[in-house]
């Protein structure tokens, strides 16, 4: 599910080329200093569950140690930090006050005061607080666009369109022309809405938040042909979003939806969760869910920014976690079953199958035309190998997607496994040329039917040019660089074997099926103590015993 607004890649480099608070990012990408101010237990604490995101027991820590060094900046900082994450946002405050005192230019103490100022509609103050933050990083960038709403609080709307100008340059064309449509429909400028969500829906007119945009403003000028026109362009690509699904019920009846954002508030907090997903996207996990909890303060009923803050847990594995933020999403809400869909997919996760596949045939029992709940009910099956049912799944997915769209690709692609699995090789053979039809070119697909032909021993030279494709689509795919050497090994073609499975090794070390498919080519070139010591590293890495029952006689008689 899609629901963000695109950050570009320079945008998101200039934030960390140019960071001015003193946080950096762990492994995880979760916030924390590598300089410790104290050696006391509860810092040593707080950094260990900043680390696991457990924001509550962080800020605790965290307050321990502020309080025992409170002129020390870094230690207040980290206090002030853990609260923000948790959503304590007023809690934070006089933390930030404090920090400012010892630190006047400290970007992220000021957002936040800013923030508390928007919150409050003090759009003087927060204009204040934001124009000190200097406007040559990401935080900048940030307050400028937060300066910008400030300024369409106190009426200031060609104010605040002269402001954003000077974000013209930054590469940010899509974020900015959706942020100027939520402004001018909030400002009551229907003329300009209509022309900004135009072309920011020209720029995609698949990110569901901009479609919603432009059928909204279009609607609410009784522009309802060209609306619903908009909202079939979209489903035609074979996408799914429960805000288009929602607000399509409302076209249909001829009523004007109302507004994307009714106030400053909201369209701020769009503002937080654009940047926050796109950090957490791209794997800033800790910043992006700061930014995430800011717009949540800001709009506590946007349900898009709950929906992202579990998604943001997910990302870390935290499936515990992200499954208490969906268990909260409101029954009336447009993502409840989708958010009830993403906590079996967690329960699986957390190795709990059955009751995934209880809970997701459920759902799909009480909404039969839900796509979503189809396609993971059969993600999950042929993920435990139920492969016969999960078949059932995607054809049920299939029927209800229609299966001659462009997306429906992937139903063709993952019905065509759970055949193909399931041992009735025609009909996977038939869905992946399917699925070719309407997506070629798609690297996997490409790969797993040759692949399958190389394998059977069938179609050898037409499997050799699909894995061709598919490795020149993806060329540092370890799966498909085998193929493409395991299909040279089936011609007869043994030194060039050799070479493609020797990289494959490389980028993608000690996976069982490799290593054996290494260890049989060098074999056929004479180089037997090398084949011998690739099955024993196969068997090893072995974790079904697959590999390990066609590997071990090898040990013994080689392939002769």
């Amino acid at each position: 599910m899609s629901n963000l607004i695109k950050i570009s890649l320079s945008f998101i480099i200039s934030f960390f080329a140019s960071l001015a608070f003193t946080i950096v990012v762990n492994a995880q990408g979760l916030p924390f200093s590598v300089n410790v101010p104290s050696q006391s237990g509860s810092f040593l604490a707080g950094e260990q569950a900043i680390k696991d995101l457990r924001t509550k027991k962080a800020a605790s820590f965290f307050l321990d140690a502020a309080e025992s060094d409170w002129e020390n900046p870094e230690a207040v900082e980290r206090a002030f930090i853990a609260l923000v994450a948790d959503g304590r946002i007023e809690d934070g405050a006089a933390l930030a006050q404090h920090l400012i005192e010892m630190q006047p230019q400290n970007p992220v103490a000021r957002l936040v005061l800013g923030t508390i100022a928007l919150k409050e509609r003090r759009y003087s103050s927060a204009i204040t607080q934001f124009a000190k933050i200097r406007s040559n990083n990401f935080n900048g960038i940030s307050a400028l666009i937060l300066n910008a709403w400030a300024l369409i609080g106190e009426k200031k709307f060609s104010a605040s369109q002269d402001l954003l100008k000077k974000l013209e340059t930054a590469g940010l064309d899509e974020f900015l022309l959706f942020h100027k449509t939520l402004m001018a429909d909030v400002a009551g400028e229907r003329e300009l809405a209509l022309d900004y969500s135009k072309r920011a829906y020209e720029l995609d007119a698949l990110v569901p938040r901009i479609v919603e945009a432009r059928v909204r403003i279009l609607a609410n000028a009784l522009f309802f042909d060209e609306a619903q026109k908009t909202i079939n362009d979209y489903n035609a690509q074979g996408h799914t979003s429960p805000i288009i699904e929602e607000i399509a019920k409302t076209i249909a009846a001829k009523k004007r939806p109302g507004k994307i954002v009714n106030n400053v508030q909201a369209g701020a907090a769009d503002m937080f969760h654009g940047i926050g997903t796109a950090l957490a996207r791209d794997g800033n996990v800790g910043l992006g869910y700061l930014f995430l909890r800011l717009g949540q303060y800001l709009d506590k009923d946007n349900v898009i920014i709950t929906m992202a803050l579990a998604q943001t847990l997910d990302s870390v594995e935290l499936y515990e976690a992200a499954n208490e933020i969906y268990a909260n999403v409101p029954t009336n809400s447009a993502f409840k079953i989708t958010s009830s869909i993403r906590i079996a997919e967690n329960l699986n996760s957390l190795g709990d199958s059955e009751r995934a596949i209880s809970k997701l045939s459920n759902i799909a029992t009480l909404a039969p035309d839900n796509l979503d709940a189809a396609s993971s009910l059969g993600d999950i099956l042929r993920f435990n190998k139920k492969y016969d049912e999960a078949i059932i799944a995607y054809s049920k997915a299939l029927k209800i997607a229609g299966g001659d769209r462009p997306a429906d690709w992937r139903f063709y692609y993952v019905r065509g496994i759970s055949y193909e699995r399931a041992d009735k090789w025609p009909l996977a053979e038939k869905d992946f040329l399917q699925s070719l039809k309407l997506n070629p070119g798609h690297p996997q697909v490409l790969n797993y039917l040759g692949y399958s032909w190389v394998d059977k021993d069938m179609n050898l030279k037409q499997g050799l040019e699909l894995i061709k494709l598919a490795v020149k689509a993806s060329p540092m795919d370890g799966y498909i660089v085998d193929s493409l050497g395991w299909a040279y090994y089936r011609l007869g073609q043994f030194e060039r074997a050799v070479i493609e499975l020797e990289r494959a090794v490389n980028l993608r070390p000690n996976d069982a099926e490799i290593n054996d498919h290494l260890g049989d080519a060098y074999w056929r070139v004479g180089r037997k103590l090398e084949a011998n010591f690739q099955w024993k590293i196969a068997i090893y890495v072995d974790e079904d015993g697959v590999v390990t029952k066609r590997a071990t006689p090898k040990l013994e008689n080689g392939l002769d």
